[in-house]
């Protein structure tokens, strides 16, 4: 490959890279002495319920897309402990019912503490508060209409059973939890949910 190839290669992925690097992580992990101690018992935690190696720590650290308008310093923040339990059964679900139909998918929004949930427009007592909740897009092209057919099928078939929510957002964006099984399109009512036509 030629230097100019590899310049414009190297260029290209600093366009489509997030609007924080990942070494930025590694800088969040130092900013407090005790954070990287917490997010390595996260991990633990994560393993020794067998779950660990479904998303990775950084994603499901991830509090909110709107994190610099709710003016905070970082893209993650660190649930308490007492929620750690409430995020293992989403990641189950995820591995076992939205991976096989979707492919891989990232994290956009993970937990989310009181005054960046009111900022971002939160219930109250929102799945995201709570570490129920993870805002999922594949990894891979996929088309809206193949993901909500495929998301949709999974919940219908399994989400009573796990207590899944289920949301849409614009995109190829959506909503899973594990904190009661329901279902809402874009404007975050149930009658506009596009599962509802299937």
């Amino acid at each position: 490959m030629t230097t100019r190839g590899a310049m414009s290669i190297a260029g290209l992925l600093l366009v489509c890279l997030p609007a924080y690097a990942q070494s930025d992580f590694a800088a969040w992990l130092r900013q407090a002495p005790e954070r990287a101690g917490e997010v390595r018992a996260f991990e633990t935690y994560l393993h020794d319920e067998g779950v660990g190696d479904v998303l990775p720590a950084e994603d499901l650290l991830r509090n909110a897309t709107s994190w610099r308008a709710c003016k905070l310093e970082w893209p993650w923040s660190m649930p308490p402990r007492d929620l750690w339990p409430h995020i293992v059964p989403t990641l189950r679900f995820i591995r076992d019912e939205v991976v096989p139909q979707i492919g891989p998918v990232s994290v956009e929004s993970g937990w989310r503490e009181p005054k960046l949930n009111a900022c971002a427009g939160g219930a109250a007592h929102s799945a995201h508060a709570m570490f129920y909740a993870l805002d999922l897009v594949p990894r891979h092209a996929v088309s809206q209409k193949t993901l909500i057919a495929a998301v949709c099928k999974a919940h219908r078939e399994h989400g009573r059973a796990a207590s899944i929510g289920l949301g849409f957002y614009g995109g190829v964006r959506f909503h899973v939890d594990t904190k009661g099984f329901r279902r809402w399109g874009s404007d975050n009512h149930s009658g506009t949910s596009p599962c509802a036509e299937r």
